[in-house]
């Protein structure tokens, strides 16, 4: 049985490969699902960008890494503006999945 996992609205459902947000679905690429339910598998785990290359697209990374900071970008865009904090920057490593990320700050006048 494939497994299902859970954060705040965030349901990843490996084993029909969907993913929705606050009981909304989300329309995702093969490969966005493949990252964004690798980094959910492995909660507050840092992984580079070298290492989310290995895993995730299968393959040595060669030359330019950023295709994996565009694919996180249009993650953090799906996930809606009250979710991106789920995917953290861990500045000059890569990126980590936090399930519980702090909430935002209430904007001051």
């Amino acid at each position: 049985m494939a497994p299902e996992y859970r954060a705040g609205g965030l349901v990843v459902d490996c084993g029909t490969r969907r993913i929705s947000v606050d009981g909304h679905q989300l329309e995702l690429t093969c490969m966005e699902f493949e990252l964004l339910a690798h980094l959910v598998a492995h909660p507050n785990r840092v992984y580079t960008r070298r290492q989310l290359m290995e895993l995730v697209w299968q393959q040595s990374p060669m030359g330019d890494m950023r295709t994996v900071d565009a694919h996180i970008a249009r993650l953090r865009r799906k996930l809606g503006p009250g979710h991106p904090a789920l995917i953290r920057t861990v500045r000059q490593v890569g990126y980590a999945f936090d399930p519980s990320p702090a909430p935002a700050l209430p904007a001051t006048d």
